[in-house]
């Protein structure tokens, strides 16, 4: 395991990295960019990221995965939050250098990709969407990095990056299907969108505990576990 601060760096660069792109590809559907797109750009950025810093800080990226992992014993609590501290950080960085980048209508009228509830969609059901998207991301993470039965050295950032493309290919245009507080968190503060703010706080958090509660109970007991 890297020293906390190295791997706050790397948290900080890779979640940087995961709004940039993907709130970038949400902006650029007013470009004529598709759901496709945009979940495959999500998707693909996490990927490449986690497989980057796997090593180095356990690729996480989310808030709502640390928390996860944290409440499954796999993090001490003052990396915890620090690791969260760089990854709201990162977020919020990768989108002020989209909003200084991109035109300032085609911004707008993306709402610099921060995650909205779609019409017909109450607060109610878009923290059940956003907790079940998480589940099975933090379920992913389990599956294939913690668990050491999974692949952790071969394809866990290839097959986490998937179920977040998956994710948002079937949810995305109901919640956005951030999965991920800090990928919610940036864009609101670069734009100044905050309406419904809890449910991407609530719904990931929520999501994520149950995901690593799930799994690290039915699947984890007597094993010895890799700790991110």
């Amino acid at each position: 395991m890297e020293s906390t601060g190295k791997a706050a760096v790397a948290e900080f660069i890779s979640t940087f990295a995961l709004i940039f792109i993907g709130a970038g590809a949400v902006v650029a559907v007013g470009l004529g960019l598709d759901l496709t797109g945009v979940a495959l750009a999500h998707g693909l950025v996490l990927a490449i990221m986690i497989s980057i810093t796997a090593h180095i800080s356990g690729g996480l990226v989310n808030p709502a995965v640390t928390i996860g992992l944290w409440v499954a014993g796999m993090v001490p609590s003052r990396r915890a939050v620090i690791l969260m501290v760089a990854q709201l950080l990162g977020a919020v960085a990768g989108a002020f250098l989209l909003k200084y980048l991109v035109p300032r209508e085609l911004y707008d009228a993306g709402g610099g990709g921060t995650p909205a509830l779609a019409s017909g969609i109450a607060a109610g059901k878009g923290i059940v969407i956003e907790a079940t998207t998480t589940f099975f991301l933090v379920f992913a993470v389990f599956g294939t990095a913690v668990d050491p039965r999974g692949p952790w050295s071969k394809t866990a950032g290839l097959t986490i990056g998937l179920v977040i493309a998956f994710d948002i290919m079937a949810f995305g245009p109901y919640t956005g299907a951030a999965m991920n507080p800090a990928r919610w968190f940036g864009p609101a503060l670069a734009s100044g969108s905050w309406a419904n703010w809890y449910v991407w706080l609530i719904g990931p958090i929520a999501g994520g505990i149950i995901g690593a509660v799930v799994y690290a109970t039915v699947f984890l007991k007597d094993k010895e576990l890799v700790t991110p």
